[in-house]
């Protein structure tokens, strides 16, 4: 169980639910995960496949860039750095673009989702995600804000150079670090707690 919460924030008890695009219709049949960009193995996953691959369970906090969070939410889902181990990313890849069925899009470090506690996300607080938190899967990396876990996560493309995703197109931070606040873009003055509904 955590103890801190991180600077801005502050707790609710039930998840805000926000969509950018909308929430799309998924086809579980017809759903696949995929892994591609500067790999040498690309890969494809089934909903199915992807629910016996899981190998992490724990409770952790989520916290959104717009300055709430969630207590110990129980997470269910994948290591990212077991399906990076399977594909065999390339050293080249600096860069972590997630592809949402939307047409969302979020960028991370690849040191970020190489974190032990980063994963693809499956199930919460012991059932499927819901179409509204992004059913089938999405990311959760902890130590990011939401808006880096992207909903109805469909592609996982490694890259060697940094491109805006949906919101950091829109001014939003490189990063997203909840504990160093890395909301905004710095352009050389402090960030700036958002103050528009952000997709989480």
């Amino acid at each position: 169980m955590q103890t801190q919460i991180p600077p801005g924030q502050r707790y609710l008890k039930k998840f805000i639910y926000y969509a950018a695009l909308g929430v799309p219709e998924v086809n579980i049949k017809d759903y696949r995960l995929k892994i591609s960009g500067l790999v040498e193995n690309p890969l494809e996953f089934t909903y199915d496949q992807l629910l016996n691959m899981i190998d992490t369970k724990y409770t952790k906090d989520f916290h959104c860039v717009t300055g709430w969070s969630i207590k110990d939410v129980y997470w269910e889902g994948i290591k990212i750095k077991t399906l990076i181990d399977k594909a065999k990313v390339k050293d080249e890849a600096k860069w972590v673009i997630f592809y949402s069925l939307d047409g969302y899009t979020s960028v991370v470090p690849r040191d970020d989702v190489l974190a032990e506690d980063s994963i693809i996300a499956l199930r919460i607080n012991g059932k499927p995600l819901s179409a509204e938190q992004g059913f089938p899967a999405r990311p959760f990396m902890p130590h990011l804000y939401g808006w880096k876990s992207a909903k109805w996560l469909t592609e996982i493309e490694f890259v060697s150079e940094y491109v805006d995703g949906y919101w950091e197109e829109r001014g939003y931070h490189e990063r997203g670090n909840v504990w160093e606040e890395e909301r905004f873009k710095d352009p050389g003055g402090k960030h700036h707690i958002a103050r528009r509904p952000i997709l989480t």
